[in-house]
């Protein structure tokens, strides 16, 4: 395992810029509201052939009730109670604030080595030299950065492996992480309030992600690994989707952008809904969208321990995914509750099914067995032109999703009905359930055709 640095500092001193400048990305989100980080966020960074787990927190605040601030800076207690360095970031140009003498206090008392970043030094402001107040808050001359232009990174690269003797880094780095032959990386996705960070918590059986009743608590799509069964999972928890017309402010629409790219680059997608409040129009959407990103998916069905009459929601949830989702009908869905661990045990072999599917090849041989069969009790209706339609050939070039080509002597006259019809019919012949197919036509070559 690589030495764990934390950073931390009260709101809006850019540690998540910092955070974005070390790992090279832009994962954490990063606005001029403070607060705007809430959950734990881990990424690597290196120096030189070196590694190191970074952690950006949600800060350091006053707050030691149930509240919403009080729970983040839990969290941040608990990132630093497991850190080898916190690096405390402090705003140069606003000066020490009581704030940050409040928690340096805090910090003497742990035993935790601790760097001085006093950022958003850029320019002229380096020169005057105003920086070096933070040297009153006990941990040393502070280093000038700006996280926001790269200035003053590379001493704080120098600081870093300084702090570590050369024997302890090598020994942390050879220590190689566990090499799995599988890897999944897996979306958690729904409308706000749903319960997907519940569900993490409880999957992972550890509080590792900020829930509560208020609606909208997540806001940066974090990654968690995981180990389940030789498998080495990416979580992915994600901010609630609301719909478009009901998003205004611009932190909303970063977190949205954020939910959105982890459905791009996921393999499975798992949509959390609301066991009282089934399958609304919002959800509806969110899946045809992880259906047109060709992702696998999964429906979980939360808090179903509150549901009164549940015949009657599994009646309306079918006939809801028949009629408005047909893309999806025969997808793998799993009731349980998260907040109390119910049918917990349920969820991850209907992820790794989806997966499987999701990943599956058809031989040639099979497929047009298939078609020939399919063609045999409904064959293709006459062209405009009364000349008759023959689907010839049928392959799959790739999977992720499966993907089909069918060849024929006039696809570009093949009503969407009877294409609706070969998808129907391939999907229940295959069982090719929890996942979206591409099914294209390509004319055949043949002249005579």
């Amino acid at each position: 395992m690589w030495p764990t640095i934390v950073i931390t500092g009260r709101p809006n001193v850019g540690k998540s810029t910092l955070f974005n400048r070390l790992v090279g990305s832009r994962d954490a989100l990063v606005n001029d509201q403070p607060g705007v980080t809430r959950d734990r966020r881990e990424g690597v960074f290196s120096i030189g052939d070196l590694r190191f787990r970074l952690v950006d927190t949600a800060g350091l605040e006053d707050v030691f009730d149930n509240t919403l601030s009080g729970r983040m800076r839990n969290q941040t207690e608990i990132a630093i109670n497991d850190a080898d360095l916190v690096v405390l970031v402090i705003d140069a140009r606003t000066g020490n604030t009581p704030l940050d003498k409040h928690f340096a206090g805090w910090l003497h008392s742990k035993s935790v080595p601790v760097i001085l970043v006093a950022n958003k030094c850029e320019g002229s402001f380096i020169r005057s030299g105003e920086h070096y107040e933070g040297y009153s808050l006990g941990f040393g001359n502070p280093l000038p950065v700006s996280a926001e232009h790269g200035h003053g990174i590379q001493d704080f690269y120098d600081t870093v492996v300084k702090r570590f003797s050369s024997e302890s880094i090598l020994k942390y780095n050879e220590l190689e992480e566990p090499v799995n032959s599988e890897h999944l990386k897996l979306a958690i996705v729904g409308r706000p309030n749903a319960g997907k960070s519940t569900l993490i918590n409880a999957l992972i059986k550890d509080d590792r992600l900020l829930t509560g009743p208020e609606a909208g608590v997540t806001r940066d799509a974090i990654t968690i690994e995981w180990n389940y069964q030789g498998y080495n999972i990416a979580l992915v928890d994600t901010a609630g989707l609301r719909r478009k017309s009901r998003i205004n402010e611009v932190l909303e629409k970063l977190s949205v952008k954020d939910a959105l790219k982890a459905i791009q680059y996921a393999e499975v997608v798992a949509l959390v809904v609301d066991g009282n409040n089934l399958m609304e129009k919002q959800d509806l959407s969110i899946a045809r969208h992880i259906i047109e990103e060709g992702r696998a998916i999964v429906i979980v069905i939360n808090k179903w321990d509150l549901v009164n009459n549940k015949s009657e929601a599994v009646n309306f949830l079918n006939d809801r995914l028949g009629t408005s989702l047909s893309q999806a009908a025969g997808t793998n869905i799993v009731k349980l509750s998260a907040l109390t661990g119910r049918d917990i045990e349920k969820f991850m072999p209907a992820v790794l099914k989806s997966f499987e599917v999701w990943n599956q090849r058809i031989s040639t041989a099979q497929l047009n067995l298939w078609l020939s069969e399919a063609i045999e009790r409904n064959p293709p209706p006459l062209a405009n032109n009364k000349r008759n339609i023959r689907l010839r050939y049928v392959t799959q070039p790739k999977a992720r999703p499966p993907t089909f080509v069918i060849f024929g002597n006039r696809p570009e006259d093949l009503p969407n009905s009877y294409l609706r019809y070969l998808e129907n019919s391939l999907r229940q012949k295959f069982e090719l359930f929890g996942t979206p197919i591409r099914l294209n036509l390509r004319k055949g070559r043949n002249p005579y055709n």
